[in-house]
């Protein structure tokens, strides 16, 4: 846990996403070990804390030229995809092809890979501007474990859900995966509740919860995702799957249910506060209404699903009836790149396209990204900067060419060509300080992750 006071002073402008969403020019902010103490003007810094800048007890980052705004919040992604970005057989596929060409690939991944993927996932994320993330692993080959993932998460420094996700359904079973690729579904019990009573911690400012999180419908049977609520709300974690992805979702739905996703969902409990799904692209409005009604969360990826011409999700619709809305860069495979800046960009756009150009603007978008991806995990301690907020944030660095001409300094982050972070904070703690990571030996990380992305491809084919 950090333990040094930071007091950032002069940022051209703080948001802070608070109750009365204020954004300070001159703005000023303190943080001492994981907690927020006090925001406001930069010339209103209590006398206490401009003692301690005197007395070298608190390290004083100047933000002058920079936005600052609280980190960002991933919420849904698959890391270990992150070795297989543009793979040739599935750049020009929707969904369910789109899988079907990658299963057996993924099939030769190892423990190291976990790791090393999840570190290259992370540093990606953080660089542009996240703090916290959700990772879904659902499949784990050659005894490979979601405790790889973790031990890279804590290596990191970032404030992480872990999914343990999973698949019993296999083709011979009707399911979509090779039955080379799914687990029993006694074993997956066993584990989550291994995984949770290793590894869950409540508390507020919590660096690492786990979620249960079956794949999808067309990967896990019924029995798995009652028992998995069961167990979910037993040991008070949260649920997170897959839900209304594309028509072939929804059609897969139902002939083999006889219900929509939104029904499916809600025969299962998969409704609540508790409950979040990824992409909910053709979520009817009978659905919408569900999800808002039960405060059911949904992690919006546009990237993946431009990527996979899912289509549009109704974001617009979803935030009107109320219902948790965050945002999610997805797995690499389908999006090919993970910058949370860059998604916020995207979501914007987006919505415009499917909606007019008043469907989402710019701050509205980061409002997603920050408390809309807070609430979406169920947490009320991130996504804003106020007194008794975890301290996370990140700064923009307005000198960048990206930003020249920009009038308003806030909305040019969303509008712009989306920028890498100059300042991150996470939990207290600098973790990216001019520009540059601070965790780990990145070239070195990124070498290793090169290695054995060819070993992958190379062992899949030889099989």
């Amino acid at each position: 846990m950090a333990d040094t006071m930071l007091i950032a002073l002069n940022a051209d402008v703080l948001v802070t996403m608070d109750a009365d969403r204020r954004e300070i020019p001159d703005g000023a902010l303190v943080t001492d070990g994981p907690v927020v103490k006090w925001v406001g003007p930069s010339a209103s810094l209590p006398s206490e804390y401009r003692q301690a800048l005197d007395n070298k007890t608190a390290q004083k980052l100047d933000m002058r030229g920079h936005v600052l705004i609280p980190g960002l919040v991933n919420t849904h992604h698959h890391m270990y995809q992150s070795l297989t970005r543009a793979v040739p057989a599935a750049q020009d596929a929707e969904l369910f092809t789109w899988l079907g060409n990658l299963y057996m690939l993924w099939s030769h991944l190892t423990p190291e890979m976990i790791g090393i993927s999840t570190k290259t996932a992370m540093a990606e994320l953080m660089l542009s501007g996240c703090t916290s993330t959700s990772d879904h692993l659902y499949l784990f080959p050659n005894g490979s474990r979601l405790d790889d993932s973790i031990a890279a998460a804590q290596e990191m420094g970032m404030r992480f859900h872990a999914a343990r996700g999973s698949m019993s359904v296999g083709r011979s079973k009707g399911g979509l995966p090779p039955d080379s690729v799914v687990e029993e579904e006694a074993v997956i019990l066993r584990d989550s509740q291994r995984l949770i009573e290793t590894y869950h911690d409540e508390t507020r400012h919590s660096m690492l919860r786990v979620v249960l999180a079956p794949c999808s419908p067309f990967s896990v049977s019924r029995d798995l995702m009652r028992e998995s609520a069961q167990m979910a709300r037993h040991y008070g974690v949260s649920l997170h799957t897959h839900l209304a992805e594309n028509n072939n979702d929804v059609i897969y739905s139902q002939e083999k249910f006889g219900m929509t996703p939104a029904q499916y969902a809600e025969d299962l409990g998969w409704v609540g506060h508790d409950v979040w799904h990824a992409h909910c692209v053709k979520l009817d409005a009978a659905g919408i209404a569900l999800f808002g009604r039960t405060g059911t969360g949904v992690a919006h990826c546009p990237c993946s699903n431009m990527r996979l011409a899912s289509g549009i999700a109704p974001v617009r619709a979803m935030l009107d009836a109320q219902v948790p809305v965050g945002l999610g860069v997805d797995g690499s495979a389908s999006n090919d790149g993970a910058h949370m800046l860059g998604e916020v960009r995207q979501a914007m756009l987006l919505q415009r396209v499917g909606h007019g150009p008043a469907a989402l603007s710019a701050r509205e978008a980061l409002e997603i990204a920050t408390l809309g991806g807070a609430r979406v995990l169920g947490r009320d301690d991130i996504g804003a900067l106020a007194p008794g907020m975890s301290a996370d944030f990140v700064s923009f660095d307005l000198s960048a060419i990206a930003y020249a001409g920009a009038h308003d300094p806030v909305a040019s982050l969303v509008f712009c060509t989306p920028g890498q972070v100059s300042t991150s904070v996470i939990n207290g703690r600098v973790v990216v300080e001019d520009g540059q990571l601070l965790t780990t030996d990145l070239p070195q990380v990124l070498e290793r992750h090169r290695q054995l992305a060819h070993t992958l491809f190379t062992r899949a084919s030889t099989h």
